[in-house]
């Protein structure tokens, strides 16, 4: 099946398989969505038009409707199979989502024309970073909110990820070089809209499993590569003058 994307990295088997897990839905998706709508300061949108950018499978797309009630959910994705069985999950939910075959580098929308931009676990996946994050500027409103969740080149470049699924490994980045693209881009957030998980399954040697039965003690933030960041961003509603 032809991609929207010539610089699309396919999906190991396993991958795939995993991105159908109740692991992957209940303690990764829903993690990231609870975390994230914490991050937003003040009151959430109302009605939004809400883009999940990368929604693979859809199982993101229950998660989003009850957590920020859109008034338009739309699901974007380079990978047909991926859209495929994004329309069969949204029709399982009784879910009305909009969905586009289309690159994060070249979204198929127009200018200004989304209030929430979710993106999960998709930049690691993407070669044309510098791209994609402009465009998620140019689909935003002003005022819109990006809500950006990313594990970093200290959990995607491990023998375990590396062996199980597959990235383009030249463009990984760490949590402070994504935060710090994020903010060349334009976008605004202060340090109460970043957080930094420390989830059991982002501790790629070992899962967290010496810490958990005391052989290790856990590093303290600050001490630690982090493997994980999220960030809810703004698009200011006044452009930027450097």
């Amino acid at each position: 099946m032809k991609r929207a994307a010539a610089t699309y990295v396919e999906e190991t088997g396993f991958g795939f398989w995993f991105l159908q897990s109740h692991v992957w839905q209940h303690h990764v998706l829903r993690v990231a969505i609870d975390d994230l709508k914490g991050l937003i300061d003040g009151p959430l949108p109302t009605a939004p038009v809400l883009l999940d950018a990368g929604c693979g499978q859809g199982k993101s797309f229950a998660l989003l409707a009850a957590a920020f009630r859109p008034a338009r959910l739309i699901g974007l994705d380079a990978d047909p199979h991926s859209l495929a069985c994004s329309r069969a999950e949204a029709e399982r939910q009784g879910l009305e989502v909009q969905l586009v075959a289309s690159d994060c580098a070249a979204i198929q929308l127009a200018d200004a024309s989304v209030d929430v931009l979710f993106c999960h676990q998709t930049f690691h996946h993407l070669v044309e970073q510098a791209q994609a994050l402009a465009e998620f500027w140019r689909v935003l409103k002003p005022g819109g909110l990006l809500l950006f969740a990313e594990s970093t080149k200290f959990y995607i470049d491990t023998w375990v990820i590396r062996w199980l699924f597959r990235h383009p490994m030249q463009v990984q980045k760490s949590a402070e070089q994504y935060l710090a693209m994020l903010r060349d881009q334009g976008f605004q957030f202060a340090t109460r809209n970043v957080s930094y998980p420390y989830l059991w399954w982002s501790r790629a040697k070992d899962f967290g499993l010496l810490e958990r039965w005391g052989l290790r003690r856990p590093k303290p933030f600050g001490q630690r590569d982090e493997t994980l960041v999220n960030v809810v961003a703004r698009k200011p509603l006044e452009p930027a003058y450097r």
